[in-house]
């Protein structure tokens, strides 16, 4: 598998889905559901947009990403 896997462009599904998660429209829900609808998007599109920042490599046959955490103008 891990010869077949293009890393780049799982990494970039994954900017699409951080994208899609951003852009979606809110389902005509309120009070409590709303809410919980609001923040379990907050969640997706964080998880989404840090592996989409990723940098990506197969090691010998291990997935490897690299997330740069730090605050974008102290980053090198």
């Amino acid at each position: 598998m891990a010869d077949s896997l293009d890393v780049d462009a799982m990494i970039q599904r994954f900017r699409e889905r951080a994208h899609a998660v951003k852009n979606r429209p809110l389902p005509p829900v309120a009070g409590e559901e709303r809410s919980h609808f609001i923040q379990q998007a907050q969640v997706d599109f964080q998880d989404f947009a840090i592996i989409g920042d990723a940098v990506g490599s197969v090691d010998d046959g291990v997935l490897v990403l690299k997330i740069d955490l730090r605050p974008p103008e102290t980053r090198r």
